[in-house]
């Protein structure tokens, strides 16, 4: 059963706080060990768990050149960054896309956000090229119809369950991880959050958030759960079904009748979050009040909630992506404090010093993260330690 429902409102107000000195010392220490490790794992190529005989991920590469470029004090003309900008760059099709036979989406996407970071004229015309390929594979009425675009998307009108989605090509129906890469790459390239592409994209989140109030799709019916699943559908052949990577749940429905519903889980549910920061959906909207509520309820960094240790560093990534952005870099405030119930107590969390300290219970001597589990390629110590780098970087702004 969902522990009972408990608004924000009713929770204590956040006093202003900000990750202390102890911890971001600690934090810079752990930076600074991660990047020494990546530097020794970098490819001749410039790249980043190459395949000799591909098709490559550079989306890989472009997590550590982020990682490495939210760091002030890294000089630009490292060949840590130098060697990962060529390697991306060799990526680029002429669809403006970037990418090696597969994942056109998450790896383009991805690579956008690493080049925002990087000055030079090659990197920018990737960029705008970068992002009008990412349009195009956007469930909705401009989605491509021809190329590789073509393959991924369809051309969906407003009230289809795919409506404003991004997906992998593959499984035939948009998700919220693709989504989540897709918005942080526009937002990062200064696309306005009131663009259509973004419209869109808050349909889509709105029918995977739990909340029978602003869903529209059956499979939320009477749900209060606030939190966020994967998709609408498991695959093309059942849009409108719903998919969660989380166990079903028994729930204690809005008309007070108890019934089984997709799980919301951790990640998905910050991916949402942070979504709806770029938005700028305002506080007081029910999406966002929600999705606050459930954090409120499920906060934790020990696991991934709702899905225990799978993805676990896909969530402290977003996890701390999320806080940031929902209480500093759009707002344009700072507040680092999180209201919480610890049983049915409200309390405030720092989550910045919450992260740094769980990161750092992770990270191994040689400034890698230890493997936790397999699933979603994290048994890959560079795509981890990658993931744990934007996270420390996310609790350790400037």
């Amino acid at each position: 059963m969902l522990k009972r429902i408990i608004t924000v409102a009713a929770l204590a107000a956040s006093p202003v706080l900000a990750i202390d000195e102890a911890h971001r010392a600690r934090a810079e220490a752990m930076i600074e060990k991660s990047i020494a490790y990546l530097r020794a794992q970098q490819d001749a190529s410039g790249g980043f768990v190459v395949n000799p005989q591909g098709p490559n991920l550079p989306a890989i590469t472009g997590l550590v050149l982020t990682g490495a470029l939210l760091d002030h004090n890294v000089d630009p003309a490292d060949p840590l960054v130098t060697g990962s900008a060529a390697y991306i760059l060799k990526f680029r099709q002429p669809d403006g896309g970037i990418y090696d036979r597969i994942l056109p989406s998450y790896n383009t996407a991805i690579c956008v956000s690493a080049l925002t970071l990087l000055e030079g004229e090659e990197a920018k015309a990737a960029v705008g090229t970068g992002v009008g390929f990412l349009r195009t594979l956007q469930y909705g009425e401009t989605a491509a119809t021809s190329g590789e675009a073509g393959t991924q998307t369809k051309p969906v009108g407003p009230d289809h369950p795919f409506y404003g989605g991004v997906g992998y090509g593959s499984g035939g129906r948009p998700d919220n991880s693709n989504l989540n890469f897709f918005l942080q790459a526009l937002q990062d390239a200064g696309v306005a959050h009131d663009d259509p592409a973004v419209k869109r994209a808050v349909v889509f989140l709105s029918r995977t958030q739990m909340l029978d109030a602003t869903n529209d799709q059956a499979f939320a019916d009477g749900s209060r759960q606030g939190g966020f699943v994967y998709s609408t559908g498991p695959n093309e052949a059942s849009p409108g079904a719903g998919e969660s990577k989380g166990p079903m749940i028994e729930e204690t429905l809005s008309d007070g009748t108890v019934a089984s519903r997709l799980r919301a889980y951790g990640s998905m549910t910050y991916a949402g979050f942070k979504s709806f920061a770029y938005a700028r959906l305002a506080p007081d909207d029910p999406r966002v009040v929600a999705a606050k509520g459930w954090i409120s309820r499920n906060y934790t960094l020990e696991e991934n909630p709702g899905v225990g240790t799978d993805g676990l560093y896909y969530y402290l990534m977003t996890f701390g992506r999320a806080m940031d952005a929902s209480g500093r870099r759009l707002s344009g405030a700072r507040n680092d404090g999180v209201d919480v119930l610890e049983g049915d107590t409200p309390a405030t969390r720092d989550w910045a010093n919450d992260l740094v300290d769980r990161l750092a219970a992770l990270q191994n001597e040689d400034g890698s993260f230890r493997s936790v589990d397999d699933r979603w390629m994290e048994n890959n110590p560079v795509l981890i330690t990658a993931y744990a780098l934007i996270a420390l970087r996310a609790a350790t702004p400037e």
